[in-house]
């Protein structure tokens, strides 16, 4: 076969990120919107996060909207894809990726700690992956995509990773490896492409604590074999390429933005 070498352009697609007011969303609305994309940014509480990542997207000559959503809340879903297919036409992309984490030692860990974020990072992705599906099959197979729709779920690293202190976290990332694996497996004969992008450490609000001060991330940087903490741009690009044709005959993958992190660095002095 002669090799071909497909662009990264999304190019007449739309998108909807979920918990894209800041961060890792963020970056991914915006690497969407500087290839083509039009884009739905989803929030819950920073309306003016969300409002100003549109504003950019509209700089770009992209049509872009807002859309305050619960993705743990099955009602919240379905207004949020009605409306970003009312503004935006259809969706060709959809990555889920609102998460939050509450931690606690196990034994202090209270139920409300545990179904919050097993609702949000494991019931909202299965919300979202489903109002995807939906809306690529009730559009068809006509588009500028080689795909009928592209869903990317946002892991961790901690889905293969034991984290004390944080098993609500792990156990909803473990979750989501196999319910996108799952969903990939079922979806793929109608081409339907289903992946993850799994981040290690990356230099986001959510995560400061661990990077802010120099011992703070000094401490971090044992962890991962690279050398640096994460930048949202090292998973924006990764979510790019999955969400582009270049990445057509990949679906069930998991990628590792890590840096490294899930090789074991423990060993790297031989254990």
């Amino acid at each position: 076969m002669t090799p071909t070498h497909t662009s990264l352009s999304l190019q007449g697609q739309a998108a909807l990120v979920t918990g894209a007011s800041s961060g890792i969303g963020r970056a991914m609305a915006l690497a969407f919107g500087h290839a083509g994309a039009d884009v739905a940014v989803n929030f819950v509480r920073d309306a003016d996060g969300a409002e100003a990542v549109v504003q950019e997207l509209r700089t770009m000559g992209r049509r872009a909207v807002a859309l305050r959503a619960d993705v743990s809340r099955e009602g919240d879903v379905d207004a949020m894809f009605q409306r970003a297919i009312g503004a935006l036409g259809t969706l060709h992309i959809v990555v889920c990726n609102a998460g939050l984490q509450r931690d606690a030692p196990l034994e202090q860990m209270t139920l409300e700690q545990w179904n919050t974020v097993i609702a949000v990072n494991l019931t909202g992705q299965f919300l979202c992956a489903r109002g995807a599906v939906r809306e690529f099959k009730r559009r068809g197979p006509q588009g500028p995509s080689a795909a009928l729709g592209k869903i990317i779920c946002i892991s961790s690293v901690h889905q293969q990773i034991p984290w004390a202190g944080h098993a609500n976290y792990a156990a909803s990332k473990a979750g989501v490896m196999l319910l996108m694996q799952t969903m990939a497996q079922e979806l793929a004969a109608e081409r339907i492409r289903v992946n993850a992008i799994a981040p290690g450490a990356i230099r986001t609000p959510i995560n400061a604590d661990a990077w802010r001060t120099r011992e703070a991330e000094d401490a971090l940087l044992k962890l991962i074999p690279h050398g640096r903490v994460g930048e949202p741009d090292d998973v924006a690009r990764a979510a790019l390429w999955l969400a582009s044709d270049a990445s057509d005959y990949v679906t069930g993958a998991t990628l590792f933005v890590d840096g490294g992190m899930a090789l074991y660095p423990a060993f790297i002095g031989g254990g």
